[in-house]
């Protein structure tokens, strides 16, 4: 998939997924989210990390950004290599001086049911089936949805850890899967976050994309 955005002014700007595989999707990103260049060629993924972090962390310096990079242009590969369509970061100050980062992706899966109703009902059973997940039906909007929640221990890999070593994290995730209205695909729209301490707030706040559409823009 490809999108096409404004990198950097991703608040109220339509990100419009690109894909002739895939029917039309547009959706407006959480405030201030930035997108990971997930379409940059794999040989490109490296300098464009290297913009990318120096427009997230624009107060930061040299060492900031040149031992940053790696992190992101690994992160940026992990993605793609996903088939994802869209994947942006958000780092936020926290109450004691530092940082904590958010994940926002968006991908869109193939689904054998006729209507949106009936996939909704049957990834709502699917999901139900584990007793991990917080699974409910909604309505949103653009119709109906099923929202997931869970909490697990993810390993991190070596490649994207500063020690080098790979590292064990709690992880919060909130997943909406939005059935296309008269297309058979699901988008998937997924939070993660290992800032566990801001986890509730944003458990209970599921307004962060503020509108979802299938169609063209205008």
């Amino acid at each position: 998939m490809k999108m096409s955005t404004n990198r950097m002014e991703t608040s109220g700007i339509p990100t419009i997924i690109e894909d002739p595989a895939v029917p039309p999707l547009w959706f407006v990103a959480p405030e201030g989210f930035h997108a990971l260049p997930v379409d940059a060629e794999p040989g490109a993924r490296l300098s464009a990390a290297d913009e990318f972090t120096r427009e997230l962390f624009p107060e930061g310096d040299a060492h900031l950004w040149d031992s940053a990079a790696p992190f992101y242009a690994g992160l940026t590969e992990v993605f793609a290599d996903a088939g994802l369509a869209y994947s942006a970061m958000g780092v936020f100050s926290d109450d004691n001086g530092g940082v904590v980062h958010f994940s926002f992706t968006v991908g869109a899966i193939e689904s054998p049911y006729a209507t949106s109703e009936e996939a909704a009902g049957a990834l709502e059973q699917s999901l139900r089936r584990d007793p991990g997940n917080d699974s409910r039906r909604i309505t949103l909007p653009c119709g109906p949805a099923v929202s997931n929640i869970t909490v697990r221990e993810v390993t991190v890999g070596a490649e994207l850890t500063a020690t080098g070593e790979e590292a064990k994290l709690l992880t919060g995730q909130i997943q909406v899967f939005i059935p296309f209205p008269s297309k058979p695909f699901v988008a998937i729209f997924t939070v993660d976050t290992a800032a566990m301490e801001y986890w509730g707030n944003l458990r209970h706040d599921r307004r962060s994309v503020g509108t979802v559409s299938f169609g063209t823009v205008w």
